[in-house]
């Protein structure tokens, strides 16, 4: 038998490509140029590091807003609590004091007991540290008399000045705190009044202090802290006569 003829599969031509349109340069030329400087400006933005800026970020107008009310509150906390005592004042009574709602001073402070505390101890931190610029303020060759005059004409500021209710309220609620909160006044009061030692002792040196230098130490701030009980501008006595008779009190000229 003849062998089949295979058969033949046709083959189609191959179609022909239609030619692609070209996009028009006016169209193609801004968008490309737009897609490069975006993919430039990426490009350098993450090459150059981010600079920070220095020291601490300043306050929002809220923050510092805040602030001056917790102040506010603090003054007419301590006013109150001088005048009135601290169990018969109201934290109602505080905040009219500030010109706040009856609850914004737990915004503020957790508790009236708390607010009691930050009166004492930022009153406290506060004289300690303008007593050691009075002090940083003399010249290096002051004498102890000279020390011992700028030591006591800073603590009477501190105890008659405009801002000296802390001092009565810490001299007469000392009983209103806890064990731990005394531990912490305690602690800046010590502070404060340890920078008064190397001047008395300098002076005992000299005999001309009229006492040993830790007994005269609590004499002196019995004295000097009895001044709110009695003193009155009114009377026509001012700080600096003041300081100069109660040095004269304490040393022999």
């Amino acid at each position: 038998m003849d062998s089949p003829v295979p058969r033949t599969r046709a083959i189609a031509p191959p179609a022909k490509k239609t030619p692609a349109r070209p996009r028009s340069k006016a169209l193609a030329t801004p968008i490309a140029n737009l897609i490069l400087a975006e993919a430039t400006a990426k490009t350098n933005a993450e090459a150059t590091p981010t600079r920070r800026p220095r020291g601490r970020p300043r306050k929002t107008a809220e923050e510092l807003d805040d602030g001056n009310r917790r102040r506010k509150l603090m003054d007419g906390a301590a006013k109150l609590f001088r005048t009135q005592g601290f169990a018969a004042t109201s934290t109602r009574d505080i905040a009219a004091a500030a010109g706040m709602h009856s609850g914004s001073p737990f915004y503020h402070f957790e508790s009236k007991s708390a607010l009691l505390y930050a009166v004492m101890s930022e009153g406290m931190t506060m004289a300690a540290q303008s007593q050691q610029q009075a002090l940083d303020a003399l010249p290096a060759t002051a004498t102890p008399r000279e020390q011992l005059h700028t030591l006591i004409r800073h603590h009477f500021e501190i105890l008659l000045g405009p801002r000296s209710s802390f001092i009565p309220v810490m001299l007469y609620e000392w009983r209103s705190l806890t064990p731990a909160q005394r531990k912490g006044i305690a602690r800046i009061k010590d502070s404060y009044e340890a920078t008064w030692m190397p001047v008395l002792q300098a002076l005992a040196q000299q005999g001309a202090l009229q006492a040993e230098p830790g007994v005269a130490r609590l004499f002196i701030f019995g004295a000097l802290n009895w001044a709110v009980q009695w003193f009155s501008p009114k009377k026509g006595k001012s700080l600096d006569a003041l300081t100069d008779e109660a040095l004269a009190l304490f040393i022999r000229s």
